[in-house]
């Protein structure tokens, strides 16, 4: 098992909280984590059909058995755990007494909020972070090899699985599944080129009318599709700066996929050649980036609180957060050469906040990490060790 960053949180809210909920997409490593991680604990998958049929059934015997506490995985799978946790906490607060694990935030989060609000530490676990794998490992593969492969942890502990083979049946199994259970998909083949065009999507700004029209479906099935896969925690919106310094904004946000091996699979990218010639290599190279930063912040068990900015003066920061009252600028070039053009990208970067912006980040494919001309250049194997405040 990779060590995961999420380790620390999970083990300060297991000390305060008497139940600890971990979400993320399917394969991300939450049950290997908790498992590991809380080993004296019984572990329970509400996916067994038996145990389901036992908490269906008998809840209270079901519960009986867990006086102590327990591991539920895939809580989502029987929304009337919550209301009986409830009436178990209460009566014995014990911290980290319990642990949920969930793959669909609608189920998970809406049995928080209606019965647990108060009770539970809430923590997200994405797929790894650059910083979770080896160096060796990293430098093995290369860049375009690692977008293409994507972070799941299973593609990373089994080098010889083809990651075309498993994300096809990622896509399959997990992807289609969950989403048609959740909200009834009737027409596969139009959900599957539903999915394809949000590939094309990532790293751009989101036009969900444009997006419904060559998906052949309506504004408000794309809208609530497009809501599933951010529940399924398979694609984030990033928002646009809240704060107007004068000028007209855009105000549609940004629509990245959390995997970037997802993405190439579903873009029909199969090879590492393919991937350094693609039109959309530099929004895939942005995805991965974006990525890591809210990884970064997931794992502290921080709110992502991360935007970009652009207006209709030509300004624009492919991602901005906020540090001590200033701004931080972020400038993303998937090119290994920093050449004069990226300079002066990530210094016009952070001209849209004036006074109030921090010395701007240039993040770029290569490995060149300097200070040159007002901007802060990181290669993009530097991202493992950035460390980004609270605020």
């Amino acid at each position: 098992m990779y060590p995961r960053q999420l380790v620390p949180t999970l083990q300060r809210l297991s000390a305060g909280f008497p139940v600890v909920a971990v979400t993320g997409p399917r394969q991300s490593g939450k049950t290997t984590l908790v498992r590991q991680l809380f080993a004296d604990k019984a572990y329970v998958s509400l996916e067994d059909p038996q145990e389901h049929a036992f908490a269906s059934e008998d809840p209270r015997g079901f519960l009986a058995r867990f006086q102590q506490g327990a591991i539920f995985d895939e809580a989502q799978r029987w929304p009337d755990l919550f209301s009986y946790l409830q009436g178990m906490v209460d009566e014995d607060r014990t911290p980290g007494r319990f642990v949920l694990t969930g793959s669909q935030q609608f189920g998970l989060l809406s049995g928080v909020t209606q019965s647990l609000a108060g009770r539970v530490g809430m923590t997200r676990l994405l797929p790894l972070s650059l910083s979770e794998l080896p160096t060796a490992q990293i430098d093995a593969l290369g860049l375009d090899a690692l977008m293409l492969r994507g972070l799941y942890p299973v593609l990373h502990a089994q080098p010889s699985l083809l990651a075309a083979d498993w994300l096809a049946s990622y896509t399959a199994t997990y992807v289609e599944r969950d989403v048609r259970q959740v909200i009834n998909v009737q027409d596969l083949a139009a959900f599957q080129k539903f999915l394809r065009l949000c590939a094309a999507r990532t790293g751009q700004l989101l036009n969900v009318s444009a997006l419904a029209g060559e998906a052949d479906i309506s504004s408000h099935t794309a809208r609530a599709w497009l809501s599933v896969l951010e529940a399924c925690d398979l694609v984030f919106l990033l928002p646009p700066y809240h704060r107007n310094f004068g000028k007209r904004l855009v105000k549609s946000p940004k629509l990245y996929f959390v995997d970037t091996g997802l993405a190439c699979w579903l873009l029909g990218i199969r090879d590492a050649g393919t991937l350094a010639l693609h039109p959309l290599r530099g929004a895939i190279f942005e995805t991965l980036v974006v990525g890591e930063f809210m990884k970064s912040r997931l794992n502290a068990g921080l709110p992502p609180d991360l935007y970009f900015w652009r207006d209709n003066n030509g300004l624009e920061a492919d991602l901005v957060f906020e540090v001590g009252g200033k701004l931080q600028p972020v400038e993303i070039k998937s090119g290994a050469t920093v050449t004069p053009d990226y300079i002066r990208a990530g210094q016009k970067a952070a001209r849209f906040a004036g006074e109030e912006a921090l010395l701007p980040w240039l993040v770029h494919g290569g490995s060149d990490a300097y200070e040159r001309s007002g901007v802060r250049v990181i290669g993009w194997r530097d991202l493992r060790d950035l460390q980004l405040p609270d605020r």
